[in-house]
């Protein structure tokens, strides 16, 4: 698959496996799925993307599906780095959301513009912010409001915790 051969793509796959984790032919794989999603990592089977709905694939440029598999191997590398990361819990869910939307480029400039949101100053936090949180109410263990408390709690540390990067790319 092509999307394997970006460099951040491949950077990380280093970094899961020198930290123990192994990343087989299978660890990335596209399926088609019941909801309008792009992707997710599940642990112990790896990161599913390029999601159809309907019959509507969602995802229609490389950048697109470049950016959803980095960003689910960010939680792969915090499920891997992490020996007591339990989804179920609010905090742990919003830190690795807060991470993988500040490293993956989610909250990029550029797609920020083509989302609709026009703000010049502050776009990224803004936006890390409001895509953490609905993917953490989406967890049924958090509400909106435990949802919202996780995340303004972990937020400095986990903002800041570039790993496995020298700093945020």
């Amino acid at each position: 698959m092509l999307f394997l051969l970006a460099p951040i793509v491949k950077f990380l796959k280093e970094h899961l496996e020198k930290a123990g984790c192994g990343v087989g032919d299978n660890f990335i794989k596209a399926v088609n799925c019941d909801k309008k999603i792009s992707g997710g990592y599940v642990r112990g089977e790896g990161v599913t993307l390029l999601c159809s709905f309907r019959g509507f694939n969602h995802m229609n440029i490389q950048d697109e599906v470049n950016q959803v598999v980095i960003h689910e191997l960010i939680h792969a590398y915090d499920d891997c780095r992490a020996a007591n990361l339990d989804w179920s819990n609010c905090a742990h869910h919003a830190c690795s959301e807060i991470r993988a939307g500040h490293l993956s480029g989610d909250c990029h400039y550029k797609r920020e513009l083509l989302r609709g949101y026009m703000k010049i100053r502050g776009h990224e936090q803004e936006c890390v912010r409001r895509r953490v949180m609905k993917s953490v109410i989406a967890n049924p263990y958090c509400s909106e409001a435990a949802a919202k408390d996780a995340m303004e709690a972990v937020w400095d540390v986990c903002y800041n915790d570039t790993k496995p990067f020298d700093r945020a790319p």
